[in-house]
């Protein structure tokens, strides 16, 4: 069974600043795309941003300009850089790889942000 490991989840001040870290198998780090999505109470999970294997990255409206995803083949870990963080980012933050062409996705067991003052 895949594992996709989360980490990096926390309270943090509206505005601040804090970075997400998956660590995928070398296996599936190296042929997946990479994505991050999130799911807060009552409402949908929704993609926040993902990166190709050759690192080409899109980011939903909200969070365009904020956060930056990111990729390191040494780690085999993607990562989420969050800043300027609003209450609205409070979600259980999920780490997904995917490979849409032969139908397989991998999920975390997600992590949770919550920012408040």
């Amino acid at each position: 069974q895949v594992q996709l490991v989360e980490s990096g989840g926390t309270l943090v001040q509206p505005g601040g600043s804090l970075r997400l870290s998956c660590a995928a198998p070398r296996s599936i780090f190296l042929l997946y795309d990479m994505a991050w999505h999130r799911q807060a109470p009552g409402r949908q999970r929704e993609l926040v941003a993902s990166i190709t294997v050759d690192g080409s990255t899109d980011y939903s409206d909200s969070v365009k300009g904020r956060f930056t995803i990111s990729r390191d083949y040494a780690n085999n870990s993607a990562y989420l850089h969050m800043n300027s963080v609003e209450p609205e980012d409070t979600a259980v933050y999920y780490c997904n790889a995917n490979r849409p062409f032969y139908g397989r996705s991998y999920w975390g067991q997600g992590t949770q942000v919550t920012v408040s003052s």
